[in-house]
């Protein structure tokens, strides 16, 4: 390969924060000596031992660390695991936001719930711009993706170009817009491509990604066979190019359309202002009209396609939501696959509609937004970088891709499968792992971002599988003595009616426990608490192999 940077320049170093080994907070530095820019900032979802926690963010400290180098972030596209954490990050550094048309939309949208919009200084760029970001110039490419405006990022660096393809599929048939620029990609490889990286997400799949348009001719066969039925269609609130395509068949059968859920309203109504969905005239309306017509001349399109427990789906389905109810006349299109982790809770609804009397469809009915084996073996032909570097997936998608890569005749030393918080650095065009920086996940709890830890989690852990056992002593304030018998609480380790003996012995057990701490002359509460702790422990464990989460409390009584 032809040389492709001159001696003496500035190095150049990667460090994924995130979105490697697992699906979603993706987030990835590029960083010279005096330069940082960012590349997407998503989230992750809890899993489920992540017992109350909402959302998962990445672990910024590097970034604050580095706030004065920061030139800003790259947005690739709008899906939650790749801007979500972007109100929680912008909080601590404030830095321009730069993406496409309707990921800015989104991105607004978010950044004005969290009252942070007028603070931080966003741009929208085109595709086939190239914008300069300290040492580094950034060029916007038009790619497919399950959502519009997706872009693949061209990374000019005082190294060499790296290309990073964002998530993407080649359709060469899109809903909206254009098709993925492959001669960009094509004259880039001519260029001299440093380094690949490349979403793994489909790396297992071989063959291509179908268009979104054969979603369009399945849905439109279920429209004419269930032409006496009220359609329910739930999808990504996300996917523009699936509502457009229900939007538009609803209207060929003359049907209204309902968006139902808090995030697809949302999403919907940026998009249509932002012209990147085009609705009929007085082909939607408003959930409270639709009383107002024929069940069968109705479409709703909804959330609640993963089985979310608070998502409009599951309300219809638990029949707890207040507008819609399921009944015989009634099918649900789900509309999408149900991601790694969300089987349970969607086959749950799917169940819940069957048993309401709905005909459920769930197959047939999707297709993916990443590229299957074929489309990044074309993405890599175009290109033909040095390095590979694969990104987007778990473990076994990143090593699907570099054997992909190997196939390809890339030197499988060329080839790297990092972690996040590792540091890939190029050097006279050569890359080498040179350390790691400090990575991982924040957890958000409500409004509170980074205060539940391990320890908190175990405690919740520990709660959710043996319950809690609670005893309340009190104490005279001068003499220390205990005044009255303890008082035992316990929830979610015994019903309470049916082991009234266990309750009593266990009574017993702390007031031996307090006699003996007396008799040793222990008066410490810490000591005391600890005592009672490790007795009653032992004790709960023989009677009921069991460890509940015990909690003595102390009550001073002045007399």
């Amino acid at each position: 390969m032809k040389k492709i940077v001159n001696e003496n320049t500035q190095n150049v170093r990667i460090i994924p924060l995130g979105g490697l080994e697992q699906i979603g907070m993706n987030i990835t530095v590029f960083e010279t000596d005096d330069s940082i820019f960012v590349l997407d900032c998503g989230l992750g979802f809890p899993e489920d031992d992540m017992f109350g926690v909402d959302l998962v963010i990445p672990d910024t400290t590097y970034l604050q660390e580095n706030a004065d180098k920061i030139k800003g972030f790259v947005i690739t596209h709008a899906h939650e695991d790749h801007i979500g954490a972007l109100p929680y990050v912008l909080k601590e550094i404030n830095a321009p936001i730069y993406a496409t048309k309707l990921t800015m939309g989104i991105i607004e949208r978010k950044l004005e719930e969290h009252n942070i919009l007028d603070k931080i200084q966003r741009k929208v760029i085109k595709f086939g711009q190239t914008i300069t970001l300290g040492d580094f110039h950034v060029e916007f490419i038009k790619t497919n993706h399950s959502i519009v405006d997706a872009a693949a990022i061209a990374i000019y660096t005082p190294q060499g170009i790296i290309i990073h393809t964002g998530d993407f599929k080649v359709d060469y048939t899109p809903i909206y817009g254009d098709a993925i620029d492959l001669q960009r990609f094509g004259e880039l490889g001519k260029k001299g491509v440093l380094a690949l990286m490349c979403d793994s997400t489909n790396a297992e799949r071989p063959g291509f990604t179908p268009s979104e348009r054969t979603v369009g001719r399945t849905l439109r066969n279920i429209f004419d066979e269930h032409k006496n039925n009220r359609i329910i269609v739930a999808t990504f609130a996300s996917n523009v190019d699936r509502v457009q395509q229900i939007i538009n068949i609803a209207y060929e059968f003359g049907r209204k359309v309902v968006i139902e859920g808090r995030s697809m309203i949302n999403i919907i109504d940026t998009a249509m202002k932002l012209e990147c969905l085009n609705v009929p005239d007085d082909t939607l309306i408003d959930i409270d009209m639709i009383k107002n017509y024929p069940e069968e001349k109705t479409v709703i399109i909804t959330t609640g396609s993963q089985g979310e427990r608070l998502a409009a789906l599951s309300r219809m389905a638990n029949g707890t939501h207040k507008k819609v109810v399921i009944g015989p006349r009634d099918t649900i299109v789900f509309s999408s696959h149900p991601i790694p982790g969300n089987e349970k809770p969607v086959t749950k609804i799917i169940n819940e509609l069957f048993q309401k009397g709905a005909d459920v469809v769930f197959q047939d009915t999707h297709v993916s937004g990443h590229a299957c084996q074929e489309e990044i073996k074309l993405i890599y032909s175009l290109t033909r970088p040095k390095y590979a570097i694969p990104v987007h997936g778990e473990y076994k998608h990143l090593m699907a891709q570099a054997k992909i890569a190997e196939e390809l005749d890339i030197e499988k030393s060329n080839i790297f499968i990092m972690h996040s918080g590792q540091v890939l650095e190029f050097a006279n065009a050569e890359a080498n792992l040179v350390g790691e920086v400090e990575s991982g996940s924040v957890l958000v709890d409500g409004l509170g971002v980074g205060d539940v830890g391990n320890m908190v989690l175990r405690d919740r852990q520990k709660l959710a599988d043996e319950g809690i056992v609670i005893v309340v002593l009190a104490l005279d304030a001068y003499s220390g003595q205990v005044i009255a018998k303890p008082q035992i609480s316990t929830r979610g380790f015994v019903y309470v009616k049916q082991s009234e003996d266990v309750l009593e012995e266990t009574c017993c057990v702390v007031e031996e426990t307090i006699g003996y701490c007396q008799n040793k002359g222990i008066t410490d509460w810490g000591r005391l608490k600890g005592n009672i702790k490790d007795a009653l422990s032992e004790f709960i464990w023989r009677k009921t192999k069991r460890k509940p989460m015990i909690l003595p409390i102390i009550v001073e009584i002045n007399l």
